[in-house]
């Protein structure tokens, strides 16, 4: 624990102790966060606060603490085991963060937000404990510091974020989408927010590992060739498992008019990764959905590798645009070190018209009012979905609106169409009819399938594939779904097929 040392004259402790773990003293912390409105004035200098030394916290902690004969980094590990962890609070209910503020004889809790009284059961307990551990998603603000954002406030700004310095973020390398783990202290009178005082691990490794890690643009990108097994109990997963199979690092796109199911069977897919795949990293994006539709899918779709990540309709385009970078960034420093990252977003036609909103005017206007420049953004964040040969894979399954009326989402879905590896369609007749899944089989499918299938499989999906051709879409799915029920698995009804 050098950084507590008090031993040392004070103006030595602003000085960075040779390959020590961190640099600079304390973090400073900004009363300022990225919004336009609260942006620092020109005549404040920053970097007076990164010179400055909190550390008259950390002082009386390491006098206490030697009075009573206790080492400060067994204390300190206890810390990082207890209660005091920042995400368990943030993962708390409302009704348990007050009982647990009763605990600490907080008054005055009624009214208060959840992430004001989290930072006040924060503030409460670190004058018992002194030291904290916290963690969360790194994002880089333009003038150059950053803040750890938490996934269970869908990467909002909140008073309980973590202030990261740039002297940080230089020395370690960081990037927007790290989880970084570390030691904070508390905010001083004239501050807004926590600081992290010491990086102790970036994406649950240790930091120096970093500088081994390749950058996700200089990583090689290869067809999908791994299969993921969206086979379950339930049919959807059984239909889209044989006729559109899907591979770690597939482009996927789901295309769907109103009311046909999609956001459905998005979670159901979602369900069968996360029970097929327990160490896969599932992502669940939705972008101006209804806030009873992300709820559901906060029930119904959760794991230990899992996130639900929304920007409902009622927020505001940048909102939509700066979550769905977020999620993307995150995806993308997972990747880099190996793991294997699903993207469910939910819909792709929606991201592009907040980017239509909120990119610079070209002055150059497409069909339905969409500017040209609109679609560079969702077309990276869609292209990013690969599977490298480095190790590790960025798959993503986005659906796309059809039949809205409205031509702007007409033109999106025709940018978008070709772009991906695999397609499902859905078709609102077999919805009129409440036939489900409501896919369209003669439309649907993926390229290069036979990489994902074995040899014998893939002969008699072809054979099944010329039979369903001759039939409507409702009768073809009614057949397959009718078939499919009489057996327990895919490589039952298969091989129960009569080859003749």
């Amino acid at each position: 624990m050098s950084n507590f040392r008090h031993s040392r004259p004070r103006d030595d402790r602003r000085k960075p102790k040779p390959g020590g773990s961190y640099q600079g003293g304390g973090s400073p912390t900004p009363r300022y966060d990225s919004r336009p409105d609260l942006q620092p004035p020109p005549d404040l200098d920053l970097t007076e606060y990164e010179q400055d030394e909190p550390l008259s916290l950390a002082e009386e902690i390491v006098e206490e603490a030697e009075r009573n004969g206790e080492d400060l980094g067994d204390r300190y590990e206890r810390v990082k085991q207890n209660e005091v962890h920042i995400a368990e609070l943030q993962r708390m209910s409302m009704t348990q963060l007050i009982e647990a503020a009763r605990t600490e004889n907080i008054s005055e809790v009624t009214g208060m937000k959840k992430q004001d009284l989290i930072f006040k059961i924060l503030k409460e307990r670190v004058k018992m404990n002194g030291l904290m551990y916290g963690e969360g998603t790194l994002e880089i603000l333009p003038d150059g510091f950053g803040f750890l954002r938490s996934p269970d406030y869908h990467y909002l700004s909140c008073p309980d974020d973590i202030y990261v310095s740039p002297s940080q973020i230089r020395r370690f390398g960081l990037k927007t989408g790290a989880t970084v783990s570390g030691q904070i202290r508390p905010p001083k009178e004239n501050e807004r927010y926590f600081a992290l005082l010491r990086v102790e691990a970036i994406n649950y490794q240790d930091p120096a590992q970093l500088s081994e890690r390749i950058s996700f643009d200089d990583l090689t990108p290869l067809h999908p060739d791994k299969r993921i097994v969206m086979e379950t109990d339930e049919i959807e997963g059984r239909v889209v498992d044989m006729m559109t199979p899907i591979g770690f690092g597939q482009r996927g796109l789901i295309v769907s008019p109103p009311r046909a199911g999609k956001t459905i069977l998005l979670q159901k897919m979602a369900r069968a990764v996360l029970q097929n795949y327990p160490d896969a990293y599932v992502i669940m994006l939705l972008i101006d959905e209804r806030p009873e539709e992300v709820t559901d899918m906060e029930r119904e779709v959760k794991g230990r590798n899992c996130e639900v990540i929304s920007s409902t309709f009622d927020e505001p385009t940048s909102r939509h645009v700066q979550v769905a970078q977020m999620v993307l960034e995150k995806a993308k420093r997972m990747v880099e070190y190996g793991i294997d990252v699903i993207i469910f977003l939910d819909s792709i036609t929606r991201l592009a018209r907040a980017w239509n909103s909120e990119c610079p005017q070209s002055g150059k206007i497409l069909s339905g009012g969409l500017d040209s420049n609109a679609l560079q953004k969702p077309k990276a964040f869609f292209g990013s979905a690969r599977k490298v040969e480095e190790g590790g894979s960025l798959t993503i399954v986005a659906t796309a609106l059809i039949d809205t009326g409205s031509k702007m989402d007409d033109v999106i879905f025709e940018e978008f169409k070709g772009t991906g590896n695999m397609e499902i369609v859905l078709d609102r007749r077999l919805v009129e009819k409440r036939v489900w899944p409501a896919i369209d089989i003669n439309r649907s499918g993926t390229r290069r399938e036979e990489k994902l299938m074995d040899p014998e499989e893939y002969k008699r999906v072809c054979i099944l594939r010329r039979v369903l051709n001759e039939m409507n879409p409702p009768d073809a799915m009614e057949l397959l779904v009718s078939r499919l029920q009489k057996t327990k698995t895919n490589a039952e009804f298969l091989m129960s097929m009569n080859m003749k």
